[in-house]
């Protein structure tokens, strides 16, 4: 049995169900396809990500609206795909997963210096800068071009006020230059077909921080993140955070080793992430019948919320 087919089985159930249809019949397609099976496995592991062949098919201008169609094309185009899947990663920027964090930033001591763990291009570094809406409570600077949409469930500690940022950092194997047009590019073709809104808010966002760019450092999350937290300014209480990153560390032992890194630097540990992840941080996690799997928010390593995947949601603990 095909371990690659059984991944792109897993995602089209467990994130791309009710979100995404159309991806959602590519990755079942992918999956029972032989030939693009073995297209995929000449490349090495971490790269035959669905996420990561979608978004590079879309990217050079590729049809993902049938099967067949994305069929006939990938097979006349492999070359070109496989290039941007070998030089790329699935840096998914999702603002929107500010939002279940939000309360937690808000109610730690002020001010906050921030250090994000994969922070892509940056954009989840700016959660002092949006607006926010959890059922009918408005939170933020009114004036701001990205409002962030969270259906609250539970007693939900929504803040008064956005937290006080005074220094932000992020570190990423391959940070992103907001700046950059093509890195924008990229980005967007990394949001399902089906999500205008997610699309809009991206580039909302970017548009924002392009006026402030965050700082990107270049760097592992296991040997570099103690060098950039020392820079954080001591009178600030250090926060450092990730979302949807540590699925990404394939090891378990690496994915302990860091929650004990982070848990032994000053300040404080915040975590979304998949489920199983962290197993220490479990709780009762069931998927709707229609929408993908969600995360867990913890503080400190313990579980506090459990999110919707895009930030859409969050259900107190």
């Amino acid at each position: 049995m095909s371990i690659t087919a059984d991944w792109y089985r897993s995602f089209a159930t467990r994130q791309l169900r009710g979100m995404s249809r159309s991806y959602e019949r590519l990755a079942h397609f992918v999956a029972d396809d032989a030939r693009l099976l073995a297209l995929l496995d000449e490349l090495p592991e971490p790269k035959r990500q669905p996420n990561l062949l979608f978004a590079a098919t879309r990217y050079l201008g590729g049809p993902t609206r049938t099967p067949e169609e994305f069929h006939d094309w990938l097979m006349w185009h492999w070359d070109e795909v496989a290039a941007q899947m070998l030089a790329r990663r699935t840096q998914t920027n999702e603002a929107g997963r500010c939002a279940p964090i939000l309360p937690i930033l808000a109610a730690l001591p002020q001010p906050l210096a921030l250090l994000e763990v994969g922070a892509s291009a940056g954009l989840c570094l700016y959660p002092d800068r949006y607006r926010y809406r959890y059922g009918g409570r408005t939170v933020g600077d009114p004036a701001s071009p990205v409002l962030l949409e969270c259906a609250p469930e539970g007693d939900v500690p929504v803040p008064d006020r956005v937290p006080h940022v005074v220094w932000r950092a992020g570190l990423d194997l391959n940070p992103l230059d907001i700046t950059d047009d093509d890195v924008l590019r990229w980005l967007s073709a990394l949001v399902w077909p089906e999500q205008e809104h997610r699309r809009a808010r991206l580039h909302a966002a970017a548009e924002l921080t392009r006026r402030d760019p965050p700082r990107l450092v270049r760097g592992d999350l296991l040997t570099d993140l103690p060098a950039l937290a020392a820079q954080a300014p001591a009178d600030a209480t250090l926060v450092v955070f990730h979302t949807s990153v540590l699925g990404y560390v394939l090891d378990p032992a690496d994915r302990e080793n860091f929650a004990g890194l982070a848990r032994s630097l000053p300040g404080h540990w915040i975590s979304n992430e998949d489920a199983e992840v962290f197993p220490s941080h479990a709780v009762p996690v069931t998927a709707p019948a229609n929408g993908p799997e969600p995360q867990v928010v913890a503080l400190d390593g313990r579980a506090v919320a459990i999110a919707g995947s895009h930030g859409q949601s969050v259900k107190w603990l």
